[in-house]
């Protein structure tokens, strides 16, 4: 496989690690609500995007150190927004208590 197709294959993957997010802290931001994301996922995934940051840093694999940084950012974001809302449904007798 050619260097160039390598680059596209691994620009691609980057780009969705990276907006995978984004769906997701928009609608918390929006509802300022996060009972429905999972503290554990998100407490795993930022850990994993940080020992990628480190493995690329250590390898000096920058493109892997760069595309794992803006994914951490944002799922950092998200778990940042999960412990802010965290009590939101309490607070808000507009929004149903029910599954």
């Amino acid at each position: 496989m050619s260097e160039t197709v390598a680059n596209i294959v691994g620009t691609a993957a980057a780009i969705c690690s990276i907006t995978s997010f984004a769906p997701q802290a928009i609608k918390i931001w929006k509802a300022r609500d996060a009972s429905a994301v999972s503290l554990k996922t998100y407490s795993l995934t930022v850990t994993c995007f940080a020992l990628w940051v480190i493995y690329g840093v250590i390898t000096e694999a920058w493109p892997v150190t760069f595309a794992n940084s803006c994914a951490l950012v944002m799922a950092v974001i998200v778990l940042t927004m999960k412990w802010k809302f965290r009590d939101s449904k309490k607070d808000r007798p507009d929004v149903p208590d029910g599954p």
